[in-house]
């Protein structure tokens, strides 16, 4: 991160300089990191600038100019979402920023920073844009702050090219193609500019259109969703006057032994001195201790980027990879004995899947799990899971091991044989005070647009895990994530989830969440377009900042209203680890 480090390492000129608009952690929560250690694996030397100052040349000209290529990323979260609430009211705090004000990372990073380079490296080697920002935004997209339709940010921040989804494989073939100096066409996962369009591509609707007709965007949101989870999905095309975005077909998934090189990878777990010197990152502090089963999921909750970024298939690590990790945790220094979470986007996927997901290329015409239940063809991991638990107990050196991760609680209702075993294992040795579920609502309509299960389903687990508490004489308790003016969702809905937790779930959540439009998910193409785009049902959405307003305090009303038998602790907010785990 400085001239004096690439001198000690004997490096003139970097082969890739990694732009980031979060403080540097590395660590594989942090997508940059693992970019960058990936790259250094196969032998390219790596530098990072993290956060640059956009007012002049001083940081993005520090370390000079790469030999083969930029990296840009706004960082573990896109910067709009980073930068506002969902109110559109600028956030004051940033947990990845050194001190916690939110003054470094600027809107639209990934445009700022790709012309930051151009305007001081005239005629520069390529600039390619990546991560959650560039992933989520590579196609026409709706954005909140504008309110309109915007065009792929490959044309705004001027890239020559974008990588979406979680980016190792990609990202290694451009460099080995730029050192060999050849062409970047035809690259697996990634998203570039051309002047003609090429054959056998799927066309979706030109920018013009989507932008200017709801029903032509949510056409294309639809096709632009079933290609873009597999191997097997089209390349897609969409015209933007008298140029074409390419859309190359998606890149593989990491085998699991692959997966297992990623996380042994040399990452320190700690930020960067020259951050570090800056002040707190609380983000750090979050994910410290904490490790990583699997990656991806095939929850598809219709507000998430989950899926659309990292993907549908599970991928599981080595039991072998996991235990290993969790040895050398105990041996760092400051190490409490706890481990603090372990687990994934969703805990309780681990080691779960079927034939065609562990192959990289999920079902295009079914859903694993959501509304319309758990798929027959899914083979839940519970077991392989509790057996884990079992050996990451017993290590010397281990006090506790705690599952801060969500757990899909139809998964464990659906897994007849392991299914209550596994959940007796969780509370007996696993929650820390409360256990997370994410029911989001109870009315079944805005569920069923959610693709969240039923809320029958959720009274059926809540009943069931208090009997086991009671039977196992813990005092741990249920705690849950809720959402508030999704689209579909009334006044009169949020006042019944009201009812429904204190009657049902016998606790009531103290902080409820407002829907974000993210780009790129089909709960922002209903919000946008009043189209649901998996059916082509109109879909009526809130969007007066008092209505909203008026939602959230629907449940606020009632916390305030102690009365209520058996009501237990109450819902906590998502905490940033949640964030950089998912997003990275």
């Amino acid at each position: 991160m400085s001239r004096r480090e690439l001198q000690s390492k004997g490096i003139i000129r970097p082969d890739v300089i990694l732009v980031t608009g979060d403080a540097y952690i590395d660590s594989y929560y942090s997508g940059v990191a693992v970019i960058g250690r990936v790259l250094e694996s196969r032998g390219y030397s790596v530098a990072v600038i993290a956060q640059p100052d956009i007012s002049g040349p001083r940081d993005i000209t520090s370390l000079g100019e790469p030999g083969l290529f930029w990296g840009v990323s706004a960082g573990c979260v896109d910067s709009e979402i980073a930068n506002y609430t969902s109110l559109g009211k600028p956030r004051r705090s940033c947990d990845f920023t050194p001190g916690g004000q939110n003054l470094k990372r600027p809107d639209r990073a990934c445009i700022v920073y790709s012309n930051l380079i151009r305007e001081y490296f005239k005629g520069t080697v390529p600039v390619v844009i990546g991560g959650i920002e560039a992933s989520l935004r590579r196609i026409a997209h709706y954005d909140q702050r504008t309110d309109r339709v915007r065009r792929s940010i490959l044309l705004d921040s001027k890239a020559d090219i974008l990588v979406y989804g979680m980016g190792e494989k990609s990202v290694s073939e451009i460099a080995g193609r730029l050192r060999r100096e050849a062409s970047l066409d035809n690259i697996a996962g990634t998203c570039v500019m051309a002047g003609a369009a090429p054959d056998n591509y799927l066309v979706l609707p030109d920018f013009e259109k989507v932008r200017d007709d709801p029903r032509a965007f949510a056409r294309m949101f639809e096709l632009f969703y079933k290609n873009s989870q597999g191997p097997s999905g089209l390349g897609l095309i969409q015209r933007y006057d008298n140029r074409f975005l390419v859309h190359h077909p998606p890149s593989p998934s990491l085998r699991r032994t692959e997966l297992d090189k990623v996380h042994e990878l040399p990452f320190m777990n700690d930020s960067h001195p020259l951050c570090r010197s800056m002040g707190q990152i609380r983000a750090l502090e979050t994910i410290k201790d904490s490790i990583t089963t699997h990656r991806g999921c095939y929850g598809e909750c219709s507000f998430c980027s989950i899926a659309v970024h990292q993907g549908r298939s599970v991928i599981s690590r080595s039991m072998g990879s996991i235990l290993k990790e969790a040895g050398q945790l105990t041996q760092g220094k400051g190490f409490s004995g706890v481990i603090r979470d372990i687990g994934g986007p969703t805990a309780n996927m681990y080691g779960s899947g079927c034939r065609r997901m562990f192959s990289g290329d999920p079902c295009s015409d079914r859903s694993c799990v959501g509304f319309g239940g758990v798929c027959s063809r899914l083979a839940p991991g519970h077991h392989k899971q509790k057996r884990l638990l079992s050996r990451l107990r017993v290590l010397p050196g281990v006090k506790k091991v705690h599952i801060a991760s969500g757990i899909r609680y139809d998964l464990v209702l659906a897994d007849k044989k392991y299914g209550t075993g596994y959940l007796e294992q969780i509370i007996s040795h696993h929650v820390s005070g409360q256990m997370k579920i994410a029911p989001e609502h109870s009315a079944d309509h805005v569920l069923e647009l959610m693709n969240k299960p039923p809320a029958s389903l959720a009274i059926e687990f809540a009943s069931l895990y208090r009997r086991l508490a009671i039977k196992k004489r813990k005092n741990v308790y249920l705690s849950c994530y809720v959402i508030a003016a999704h689209p579909g969702c009334s006044l009169m809905d949020m006042k019944g989830f009201a009812g429904f937790a204190r009657s049902n779930l016998k606790f009531l959540p103290e902080q409820v969440q407002i829907f974000t439009p993210t780009p790129s998910t089909r709960s922002t193409v209903m919000y946008h377009s009043g189209i649901d785009p998996f059916t082509g049902r109109k879909v009526w959405t809130e969007k007066r900042v008092a209505g909203k307003k008026k939602q959230k305090e629907a449940i606020r009303a009632q916390v305030n209203d102690k009365t209520g038998p058996g009501l237990e602790l109450k819902g906590k907010k998502r905490k940033s680890r949640q964030v950089i785990k998912k997003k990275s």
